[in-house]
């Protein structure tokens, strides 16, 4: 009768990593916490040993120790919009490289993620983004009075005591009206997103202003939700009305891929008798049947401020909040007709 022989592997320890590099445990620590006042040649030293040895950190053991879990929470919703799931790779590929841990919550197509944010708090995250959803005031409070700092993206809440990284959505509201005005269109629409985001009422705001500045009071607002859906049904109701436009401003980009395709549907021609621009320069809006014109959103700098603010907090909690606005670009295709 066989019999089966169990095989145990004993665990390297921190300990014996440095024996065997001839440094202290502590230091051991220190390099895989990456602590940047370690010499470059100790912390090599420590890594070769580590490798050689087959070492892997314990980091439930760090975590204990520096009260650091190395893990950054990040909250979104509306995932079905393209953009975001660029934005979250981005994010947590870039924090990867910077040696940190993502942890994702997902609040599904609510705008509120406070009673998705107890859940959150329960695996003691060293800081928080929030993407794409609102965080009110009350609970951003509470998160800050843990020592939790918080950044919210592509978002921001005055008052709040939370950083925020945005696009300046008012400003590219205004460049899409003078883009527009100068190629010669008469009649505008904007097609909304959520009215309770500060994207869409900066980008409305920006837009209506210099319509107005430029002497443009014809300008159609429709609601829509920040979907295909919402923006195709909008864009029905704008081009079968008794005056339709011949300018149609969305509030983002799958908004404005709907309106596309309504205004496809309904054998209108564009950009000839009508021009959609968006927002946020989608991969979506690259493809042919689309060649959308619309705001570029500068995502990796964006990215990088609001990961830089956040760090900054986590090493220093007394740090005031911050807002920043990031200027956008346009992004020229053939879904508007404008001027050269």
């Amino acid at each position: 009768m066989s019999q089966t022989k169990m095989i145990t592997t004993k665990r390297v320890t921190s300990h014996e990593v440095a024996q065997q590099a001839g440094v202290s445990q502590s230091t051991v620590s220190r390099v895989f916490s990456r602590d940047t006042r370690l010499s470059k040649t100790t912390s090599e030293r420590v890594m070769r040993v580590a490798g050689e040895l087959g070492y892997k950190p314990n980091a439930i053991a760090r975590s204990l120790s520096t009260q650091r879990t190395q893990i950054i929470g990040v909250v979104a919703s509306y995932m079905t919009n393209p953009f975001f799931p660029v934005v979250l790779e981005a994010f947590t590929q870039r924090l990867h490289e910077l040696g940190w841990r993502v942890l994702l919550f997902t609040a599904g197509k609510s705008n509120d993620v406070d009673v998705l944010l107890p859940d959150v708090l329960a695996y003691q995250v060293d800081g928080l983004i929030i993407v794409t959803a609102t965080l009110s005031s009350q609970m951003t409070r509470e998160v800050l009075q843990r020592g939790i700092p918080v950044v919210l993206f592509n978002r921001y809440a005055p008052g709040s005591g939370a950083s925020a990284v945005s696009c300046a959505n008012d400003e590219g509201g205004r460049m899409v009206a003078d883009e527009l005005v100068r190629a010669g269109h008469t009649r505008f629409a904007y097609i909304t997103g959520r009215p309770d985001t500060s994207t869409n009422v900066d980008r409305q705001k920006g837009f209506l202003e210099r319509l107005a500045e430029l002497k443009v009071t014809d300008c159609l607002i429709e609601p829509g939700d920040f979907t295909y859906e919402a923006g195709f049904a909008a864009a029905q109701r704008l081009l079968t009305s008794s005056r339709p436009p011949d300018a149609i401003f969305c509030a983002n980009d799958i908004t404005a891929l709907g309106a596309l395709d309504a205004a496809r549907k309904l054998k209108v021609s564009v950009p000839n008798e009508l021009s959609v621009i968006g927002f946020d320069d989608i991969p979506m809006g690259q493809w042919a049947a689309y060649d959308l014109t619309t705001v570029r959103q500068p995502l990796e700098d964006m990215i990088e401020a609001s990961i830089e603010l956040l760090l900054e907090r986590v090493e220093n909690t007394d740090l005031a909040s911050v807002l920043q606005f990031l200027p956008g670009t346009l992004v020229r295709r053939g879904s508007a007709r404008l001027s050269p």
